[in-house]
C-alpha cells in the first residue's frame, strides 16, 4: 500500500523552518481594497489604526509591497516548541476510499491550543509586549483562537480578555477552562459588560451571538482601557501573513520529496488557515510559475463566499470597526448555532475575497451532517479526531478523491487539518444521536442584512 519513497509523516528539520513570513499581497496584481474609517469613509491611516492595534501590526496590515518579512528571533524560538508541524500522507484514507489520488494533510493540532491559531497569537502577543502594553482583548468563536492567545499572553506575561461567542461558551466549557488556566478572563458574548453588548442584546433578545458581536465588544474593551490593544485571530492581512508559515512549511516538505500538488483545500471562515496554507502556492500562481486548483470550503449555514456580496461592510455587528471590502452576508447576519464555531463569521478576508473575485480560487459550501460524516470516516482510519472546522476541508478532500476514483486520475490533494476536535464532543454526540440539523438560510433570511449593507 505505502509508497516507501514518501514517509507517512514528513517532518522538516529545525534548520529548514521558514525564517520569514510571506506576504502574498506583494504578488497580487489587484491588491485588497483598503480599510475605511467608519466615520469618514476614507482609507484608515496608520495613526487611526494605532488606536486599536499594536504599532508593528499596523505596519504589517498596511504593507502591500514587501514580499518577505523577517520573523523575530523570540517568535522563532517559541515556534520551535511545536514547529515544524508534520505533513502527513493519508495512506489509510486513500486505501479506504480505494482512490488513485494521493492525499496529504498539514496537521496544525500538535500544540496545547489544538490549532493553527498559535502561529499568529504568539506574534501578536510579542508585538504587544514589545510596545509595553498591559494586555490585549479579543473575540473567539470555537475557542481555538482564545486558547492560543491566552497561551501566548501567559508566555509574555500580558493580561488577556476574551469575549467568547455565547453559543460556543455554552457548548464548550472545557475550552473556556483552558483559557482560564492560562490566566485569561472569558466573557460570553454578547454581554452586559459593554455598551455595544447591551445594545445588541436589546435588539436581539436571547441571541446566541456571533463573531461579529464578540469583535464589537472586544474592540470597545480595548479602546476604553489604558494600555490595551485589540488583536484578531483571522480576517486581517497581518494574520494571514503570520499564518503563511503553514504554507511555507507545506511547500518545503513537498519539494523535499519532489511532490507537486494539484488541488489545495482549506476550510474558510475568516480566512486565516486557508490564506496561510495557500500563500506560497498562490504566489507561484500569481507569478505564472505554477498552477493549482485552490478550494475554499465553508458551512452552508454561513456561506459568505458562495452566497455573499463583494462589498464594503463593517467587520463587526456593532459597527465600531473599520469597513472592509470583502465577501459578506452583512454585519447584521447572525448565523445559526452550528458546531463549527470558528466558521461562523459574516465576512471573509479581504485578501481571499479579492483572489476569489479574480477567479483564482474556488469556493463551495457543505452541510453540517455531511461534514461530521467525513470527520468520523477520517478519524476511524487516520487516528486523529478532527475539529469541526477542519472537517469541512476533509469533506471536500474526500469528494475530490472519489472523483479521481471515477475518472482514474492520479491527482495529488493537499488539505489543511487546522486542529483537533477533543473539545467538540457535544457536537459529535449530537451527530451520533441523530440530533444534528442542516439549517441553510433562505434568500429571505439573508435579505435584511444585505439591505443594511453600507451605501457607499
Amino acid at each position: 500500500m505505502q509508497d516507501r519513497k514518501i514517509p507517512y509523516k514528513i517532518y522538516l528539520e529545525e534548520n529548514e523552518m521558514p525564517k520569514q513570513w510571506y506576504n502574498v499581497r506583494a504578488d497580487m496584481k489587484n491588491k485588497p481594497a483598503p480599510l475605511l474609517n467608519p466615520g469618514t469613509l476614507k482609507p484608515m491611516t496608520a495613526q487611526e489604526l494605532g488606536h486599536v492595534f499594536c504599532d508593528e501590526l499596523v505596519k504589517q496590515e498596511l504593507d502591500d509591497t514587501t514580499a518577505f518579512i523577517d520573523i523575530p528571533e523570540e517568535i522563532l524560538d517559541f515556534y520551535k516548541m511545536y514547529r515544524p508541524s508534520p505533513l502527513i500522507r493519508a495512506y489509510y484514507l486513500e486505501k479506504k476510499l480505494d482512490t488513485p489520488a494521493k492525499i496529504y494533510y498539514k496537521f496544525e493540532g500538535n500544540n496545547t491550543s489544538g490549532s493553527h491559531k498559535l502561529n499568529s497569537a504568539i506574534a501578536q502577543a510579542y508585538y504587544a509586549k514589545k510596545q509595553g502594553l498591559k494586555g490585549v482583548t479579543t473575540e473567539t468563536g470555537a475557542g481555538q483562537w482564545g486558547t492560543a492567545l491566552s497561551m501566548a499572553c501567559s508566555y509574555f506575561d500580558l493580561d488577556c480578555k476574551v469575549y467568547m461567542v455565547k453559543v460556543s461558551y455554552e457548548q464548550k466549557p472545557f475550552r473556556r477552562e483552558v483559557m482560564r488556566t492560562y490566566g485569561a478572563s472569558v466573557t460570553p458574548s454578547p454581554s452586559e459588560t459593554t455598551q455595544v453588548g447591551r445594545k445588541i442584546l436589546a435588539e436581539h433578545p436571547g441571541t446566541t451571538g456571533s463573531l461579529g458581536c464578540a469583535i464589537s465588544e472586544a474592540v470597545e474593551a480595548a479602546t476604553t482601557a489604558e494600555g490595551y490593544r485589540y488583536v484578531l485571530g483571522s480576517v486581517l492581512n497581518q494574520v494571514l501573513l503570520h499564518q503563511s508559515v503553514i504554507g511555507l512549511e507545506t511547500k518545503a516538505a513537498l519539494d523535499k520529496y519532489g511532490v507537486k500538488a494539484d488541488i489545495i483545500i482549506g476550510c474558510a471562515g475568516g480566512g486565516s488557515n486557508l490564506g496561510g496554507l495557500i500563500a506560497p502556492f498562490m504566489g507561484q500562481k500569481l507569478r505564472g510559475e505554477a498552477d493549482y486548483r485552490i478550494i475554499a470550503v465553508e458551512p452552508a449555514s454561513c456561506p459568505s463566499l458562495t452566497r455573499g456580496k463583494f462589498a464594503y461592510d463593517f467587520c463587526d455587528t456593532g459597527k465600531v470597526c473599520p469597513l472592509a471590502k470583502m465577501y459578506t452576508l452583512g454585519s447584521g447576519f447572525i448565523p445559526s448555532p452550528n458546531h463549527a464555531g470558528g466558521l461562523r463569521y459574516h465576512g471573509m478576508s479581504a485578501i481571499l475575497s479579492q483572489l476569489y473575485d479574480d477567479g483564482l480560487i474556488e469556493a463551495r459550501s457543505v452541510e453540517q451532517t455531511s461534514v461530521f460524516e467525513a470527520a468520523e470516516q477520517f478519524a476511524r482510519v487516520e487516528g486523529i479526531l478532527p475539529a469541526p472546522e477542519s472537517s469541512h476541508a476533509i469533506k471536500a478532500a474526500i469528494d475530490e478523491a472519489l472523483k479521481c476514483k471515477e475518472t482514474g486520475e492520479e491527482k495529488t490533494i493537499v488539505f489543511g487539518l487546522t486542529g483537533t476536535g477533543y473539545f467538540d464532543m457535544v457536537a459529535y454526540e449530537r451527530y451520533h444521536n441523530g440530533e444534528m440539523t442542516d439549517y441553510i438560510p433562505t434568500d429571505e433570511d439573508l435579505k435584511p442584512s444585505f439591505d443594511a449593507l453600507p451605501k457607499l
